[in-house]
């Protein structure tokens, strides 16, 4: 597929804690750094999402059960969890959504902070590209609010983990189900 000035590439929480090592590190996650660097020259408009949380997030558990509501402490805003994974190449020209900054409100998508689709529309984008961390929490909802806003959406297969596969698994069939198409690194042009 070739990339046109009409698509977007978004990068979602390529963070330390969500790589080997981290607070909430994702089984292979630092495995998506390597073909989202090889896509990333193709696209003219680019994003990067990233948690930012206040210490006292109300995601956070002592006692984490590791899902919605019941996270341990990760992504804390200024801390080197919260910094993108060192090898992310990270342009200084990208638009940068920090989520997750209020103590109340939980942010899996990248859309849920106001301005990004008008942003989007502003260059006169139509297609979104979506890669990052993890398919079933923050791509998945980014996808389907990506759709909601009416662009059309293409997760990069090979740029995506999720925290568990069968749940990764199932969000992508959900995500097949809406309407967004998959398609891997290689045949982006």
């Amino acid at each position: 597929m070739r990339i046109e000035d009409t698509d977007a590439l978004i990068v979602v929480d390529v963070q330390n804690d969500f790589c080997s090592g981290g607070a909430l590190a994702v089984p292979r996650g630092e495995a998506v750094v390597s073909p989202i660097n090889r896509i990333m020259g193709k696209f003219e408009h680019i994003v990067f999402s990233r948690d930012w949380h206040p210490e006292d997030h109300c995601s956070f558990s002592d006692s984490p059960e590791f899902r919605d509501g019941s996270w341990p402490r990760h992504c804390i805003q200024d801390t080197p969890g919260a910094e993108f994974r060192g090898d992310l190449r990270v342009p200084l020209d990208a638009y940068f959504i920090e989520k997750g900054t209020s103590s109340e409100v939980e942010q899996y998508s990248a859309f849920s902070v106001p301005g990004l689709a008008e942003w989007l529309r502003r260059r006169g984008v139509t297609q979104v590209f979506i890669a990052g961390l993890t398919m079933e929490y923050c791509v998945c909802h980014s996808a389907l609010d990506a759709l909601k806003e009416g662009f059309s959406v293409w997760v990069v297969a090979d740029a995506v983990q999720a925290v568990a596969a069968e749940a990764g698994k199932s969000a992508m069939e959900e995500l097949h189900k809406a309407g967004v198409q998959f398609l891997r690194s290689p045949n982006i042009s």
